[in-house]
């Protein structure tokens, strides 16, 4: 019995130590940046034409780089990994996202940013009429897609004291685009391919350029922005935040596929969905449409690694299972797989899911408003003591493991039964 005593405690003190040790690791893990992607600085990784992808039908592995030789999980790595995970998709998938242009200029007058952006001897503007809370600020900050808040409730914001920005996306490009046509073209001609989500992802950052250079007039606190929409602009939240490490919070609410679902589950399920072929041709580069169908499982990633671009930033992703299109079984797999990624670095609460039925599209029913606070309080407001480990879904029948059972096992297959 004394010897059974001394082995339970030093199995108690070994787990007190590793529960000490994940907790300072993830203290030294960043929850924003300053800079837009730190991955700048390294080399796009070889990308094969449709015909030179292998064929990976289950998930993808968010920790094997691009040409297959290394597998990292350790976040020293992340940075270049998460790069290389963004050059494939602007290159499969939405076209490239431009750079912050040189001449940038920003003004904030009568509760109005504005943001001139020239370009190839052409200027776009940028205005958003900004409400800020009472009081001297420094303010966090949410980014709504379409208004303030996006399509989720003001009160949430505005009780707590954060501005609220909003995102006028046509300023940049129509919802429904006319290739070459659209505002970001006149600045950049030679990108007529690109599809909407890589152009308004390069909106919201010229957006934030703005926000740092009228610090002085502004008081945003800018460690602390978040980005929030819903349906097509839950999508364009995704997109932004990947290719924004300013932005420390995302809300992704139903985003439906090309959002938080992966294109290959979608393609699996029985039910007719948002898979690659049946999504907008104007919102993506028309050449993505040819991973369509069977060829889904070339591409060399999947939307589980778009939202793991986030990481290790904070991401809230909200789903409505009672609209069948937005392929929430999808989405719940999805979240799941790209949720390893926050837990393989310690950071497992700074991700959630909450995927719940019974009110209408794009509007957040109150039993989803304690998940959505409580990623507010946490990442805009530094309340610690929120409790955002949320997983929250109407699938507890469906095997999501089998997904991505092979990650670090070698050959990328599904575990026969």
């Amino acid at each position: 019995m004394k010897t059974r005593s001394r082995i339970q405690v030093r199995i108690f003190i070994l787990l007190l130590v590793v529960s000490a040790s994940l907790s300072l690791s993830a203290q030294k893990i960043p929850l924003v940046y300053k800079v837009e992607n730190t991955g700048a600085k390294f080399a796009k990784p070889a990308l094969p034409t449709l015909d030179q992808l292998p064929v990976i039908e289950p998930l993808t592995d968010p920790f094997v780089w691009s040409d297959g030789k290394k597998r990292s999980v350790k976040f020293k790595d992340w940075s270049r990994r998460r790069a290389e995970i963004g050059a494939e998709i602007q290159h499969y998938e939405i076209g490239e996202k431009p750079v912050r242009p040189d001449t940038l200029t920003a003004s904030y007058a009568n509760d109005t940013l504005k943001v001139r952006i020239t370009e190839n001897g052409k200027t776009l503007i940028l205005t958003s009429k900004i409400i800020l809370p009472e009081g001297k600020g420094p303010f966090p900050a949410v980014i709504g897609i379409g208004r303030g808040s996006g399509s989720l409730p003001a009160e949430i914001f505005a009780s707590r004291g954060i501005a609220q920005i909003p995102f006028n996306f046509t300023q940049v490009m129509a919802h429904a685009q006319k290739r070459g046509n659209e505002p970001i073209n006149q600045l950049y001609p030679n990108l007529t391919h690109m599809g909407a989500y890589s152009a308004w992802s390069w909106g919201v950052s010229r957006l934030i350029d703005g926000l740092e250079l009228v610090q002085k007039d502004l008081p945003i606190d800018l460690k602390h922005l978040a980005i929030t929409g819903c349906s097509f602009a839950g999508k364009m939240a995704l997109f932004a935040a990947a290719f924004d490490e300013r932005i420390a919070l995302t809300i992704a609410q139903e985003s439906g596929g090309g959002g938080a679902a992966a294109w290959r589950v979608s393609q699996s399920l029985p039910v007719k969905v948002e898979t690659l072929g049946a999504t907008s041709h104007v919102w993506f580069m028309e050449s993505m449409f040819q991973f369509a169908g069977e060829h889904v499982s070339k591409l060399p990633f999947d939307h589980h690694e778009l939202m793991a671009m986030i990481a290790p930033r904070a991401l809230l992703v909200l789903g409505n299972p009672d609209f069948v299109w937005l392929a929430d079984e999808s989405g719940y797999v999805s979240c799941r797989a790209a949720h390893e990624v926050w837990k393989t670095f310690g950071i497992p609460d700074r991700f959630g899911f909450s995927i719940v039925a019974g009110h209408g599209h794009c509007q957040l029913p109150k039993s989803q408003y304690p998940e959505v606070e409580a990623f507010v309080e946490k990442f805009l407001l530094g309340n610690t003591s929120a409790n955002t480990n949320v997983t929250i879904s109407p699938y507890p029948q469906v095997d999501y493991i089998r997904w991505f059972d092979w990650w670090g096992k070698g050959k990328p297959a599904f575990k026969k039964n």
